[in-house]
This record gives C-alpha cells, sequence and structure tokens, in this order.
C-alpha cells in the first residue's frame, strides 16, 4: 500500500469532515499562518586515525516554508532546504569522493524537506498525510537527526488519538524515510512497508508509562528489516522545592523480519537517574544493545547523534553489542550581559562489548550553548573518543550559529 493511494482516503476524510465554524475560511486559514525561517551556518572540524587528512567543513542550511491555519478542520505545511558549503570540500560528505577526509554528512541539496497535510476535526485526533517530520519518545528509536544540516523525515499517514484521559495512542504507517545524506545518495532513502506503533499513559501521577511497536522492512537494508517490541517508564519524584529526581527504564526485544537474511533474537535495556537542582542537572546511565556475534541490536531510523556519544561511532551497534555506561552534568547561566542564558554540560562515556567485555574506550563530550535571543544562538561543542578494540581515536568541534522564527 502506498501513501499516493492513501491519499484518496484522506480526500474521502475531508468531505465527511464537520461543519467549519462561521470564522472559518480559506482565505483567512491561508494568510493567517505562520513562515518557517530555520538558518543554519555551521564548521565542523574532525580528526580521526586512520584517516589521512583532518577534515575542515564551512556549511549552511536554510530551510523556507510556510504553515497555513486551519479551515474545516485542514491545514498544510510544506519546507525546502538548501543546503550548501563554502571554500573548499576538505570533507568526505558522503557522496563527493573525498575519502582521504573523514565523514561530514552535510552533502549540498536543494530538496522537499516536508509537503503534509493535517486533519484535527476528528474528536482528540490528528491525522497527517505526506511528507513529514516524526519524533517518538526521546528519538532512540525514531527521530529525526535534527543535528544534522539535511533532516530525516517520512512518507506517512499518522493518526495520533488521545480520546482516553492520559492515554496517548499513535500509529504512522511509513513507505519512505528520506535520510540525511540527501536525495543524490544511494544511501539517501529506505523504502518499503513499515508500522511504527506507540502509546504513553500518565494517568498515574506524574509518572509515565510507554510501550511501542516498530514493524521495518527496508528494501535498501534487509538486514536492518526487523520488529522491535517495547517497555519504557519514567518516574519523577520531588524531593524539595527546585530538586528532582527522575528515573528512567526501558526495555525492548527485537527480531528478524520481512526479508532479513539474518536469524535475529536481541535486547535492549537502559537503566537511567538524573538529578535536577535549580540551575544544576546530573545524569548517569547505563545502556545496553546486545549483539549476537554477527548482527548487532539496530535502530536505523533513530536520531543516532544523540545517543552513544557525539563522536558517532557507534552510529550501528558492532556485532559484539555495545554498553555504554555514562555520566553527565549541565548548568544553566542566566543574567549574562548581552545573552539570554548560557547552558553548559559535559558527558562521559565507558564503552565495552555486551558479548565478552573487550574495551572499546572512552569519550568526552561538552557543550557550550548561548541563547543569545528567542530567535538566535550559538552553540560551541567537542567531541573526543580515545578508541580501543579497533576503533579509531577522533576528534571533533563544532562552532553552530541558528536563526529559528
Amino acid at each position: 500500500m502506498r501513501i499516493s493511494a492513501l491519499g484518496a482516503a484522506f480526500v474521502l476524510l475531508a468531505a465527511t469532515g464537520g461543519a467549519a465554524s462561521a470564522e472559518e475560511d480559506l482565505g483567512d486559514a491561508l494568510l493567517n499562518g505562520k513562515p518557517i525561517i530555520d538558518l543554519r551556518v555551521r564548521y565542523e572540524h574532525v580528526e580521526q586515525d586512520g584517516v589521512a587528512n583532518n577534515a575542515n567543513a564551512y556549511t549552511g542550511r536554510a530551510r523556507l516554508g510556510y504553515e497555513t491555519g486551519s479551515f474545516h478542520g485542514f491545514s498544510a505545511l510544506t519546507d525546502f532546504d538548501l543546503i550548501g558549503h563554502a571554500g573548499p570540500e576538505d570533507y568526505n560528505d558522503t557522496i563527493n569522493g573525498r575519502t582521504s577526509y573523514p565523514v561530514v554528512a552535510d552533502a549540498d541539496t536543494a530538496e522537499l524537506n516536508r509537503l503534509q497535510i493535517a486533519y484535527a476535526g476528528l474528536p482528540d485526533t490528528v491525522v497527517t498525510l505526506g511528507r513529514q517530520r516524526i519524533i517518538l519518545g526521546n528519538a532512540r528509536f525514531v527521530g529525526n537527526v535534527g543535528w544534522r544540516q539535511n533532516e530525516q523525515t517520512f512518507d506517512a499517514l499518522r493518526v495520533v488519538n488521545s480520546s482516553i484521559d492520559g492515554l496517548e495512542l499513535g500509529y504512522a504507517y511509513v513507505n519512505r524515510v528520506n535520510r540525511v545524506f540527501g536525495e543524490d545518495s544511494p544511501a539517501g532513502r529506505f523504502r518499503g512497508d513499515n508500522h511504527l506503533l506507540n502509546a504513553d499513559y500518565t494517568g498515574f501521577g506524574n509518572v509515565t508509562l510507554g510501550a511501542y511497536a516498530y514493524l521495518l522492512d527496508l528494501n535498501e537494508a534487509p538486514v536492518l528489516s526487523t520488529e522491535t517490541y517495547g517497555l519504557r517508564v519514567s518516574a519523577p519524584f520531588t524531593l524539595a522545592e527546585n530538586t528532582k529526581v527522575t528515573l528512567n527504564g526501558e526495555y525492548a526485544c527485537q527480531h528478524d523480519r520481512a526479508g532479513n537474511p539474518r536469524s535475529i533474537d536481541l535486547d535492549y535495556a537502559l537503566a537511567e537517574a538524573a538529578f535536577s537542582w535549580a540551575s544544576l542537572g546530573l545524569t548517569a546511565g547505563y545502556e545496553v544493545l546486545e549483539g549476537d556475534g554477527v548482527t548487532g541490536f539496530s535502530t536505523p531510523l533513530a536520531t543516532l547523534h544523540a545517543f552513544n556519544g557525539w563522536a558517532d561511532t557507534f552510529l550501528a551497534t558492532p556485532a559484539a553489542g555495545l554498553e555504554d555506561l555514562y555520566v553527565g552534568a549541565t548548568y544553566a547561566i542566566a543574567g549574562i550581559p548581552a545573552i539570554e542564558k548560557l547552558v553548559i554540560g559535559a558527558t562521559w562515556h565507558d564503552f565495552s562489548a555486551e558479548r565478552g567485555g573487550a574495551d572499546f574506550g572512552s569519550e568526552l563530550d561538552m557543550v557550550a550553548n548561548f541563547v543569545l535571543t528567542k530567535s538566535l544562538s550559538l552553540n560551541l561543542k567537542f567531541a573526543s573518543f580515545d578508541g580501543d578494540g579497533g576503533f579509531a581515536s577522533r576528534d571533533k568541534s563544532w562552532v553552530s550559529l541558528t536563526y529559528a522564527y
């Protein structure tokens, strides 16, 4: 079943939608929308053992579009990405052939980012059809990879229902994943029949319980075609005024699906505690992705950069699996002249094999985010991975200036 076929059903839904309120007018809906202006320029530097040259990438992204107001419960959104670079291409963008440089996966491109229509005319339900951004939970399994200049989007039909108090149910049928590598890359897309189901319940005080099932059939990567079923819990506890501890736990099991040529039976687990006191935040966690010696637990639709270190060493889980023990701290500083807020942070990771316990190395990540205005921010970021067990050491640094309207 294709998204174009689903479009016919969506048009039929439009024809049977509820009556418009008096103020709903097509002209008002078109004129009273909001523009999308998201601009980012970045310098990225990479030094990696085993790669002849250092990477220096000066890239920029202009994401421009428009979201309409509501008309009979319908709204539309579209935006485009224009991504380019300045200066020499002293980096491997994955399609420019410059393999003597480390990878900076921000290829020049001009492409449609999103084109969607949403319908909110049914009680406690939103239906979205088209190319859209989907972020589920903390993006560990499904996300938009917003760190890269070209974000990941999904050609999908998505339904979200909240008619039961405290319960949100979501389902998405996805027949194409538009990856960060761009339309000109052989790795730029995943096609297939994919089903994403998730439920979150907040009826037990502040505790959030979640369940999900992600059924993937990826034509371009059959070894990543899997079915993953999981549960998660997040429980915050207030200790005193401005002092809180949040305990997070998650478990998932993964099996082969569709045309996967491998037999997969792997587990995922997370235990994490986050402490906050006024402007200070402390986090400690332990994440395990199993491996069977041939295949590692996979999360191909995730925002991978946000997990297992910013150096991106473990975008694919090793065949021996991965254990990530991490501790981190953040501190927010307000009242600095000429800026609204400064947030600084550091995280240390210790990596090892889940199968056999071999040392894979350690990593230090540091960040300083300057919130200059409501729309403008400056981000300084650094990652240093000290590799072991066959994983190359690398240092990465970034300077990003972002304007979002």
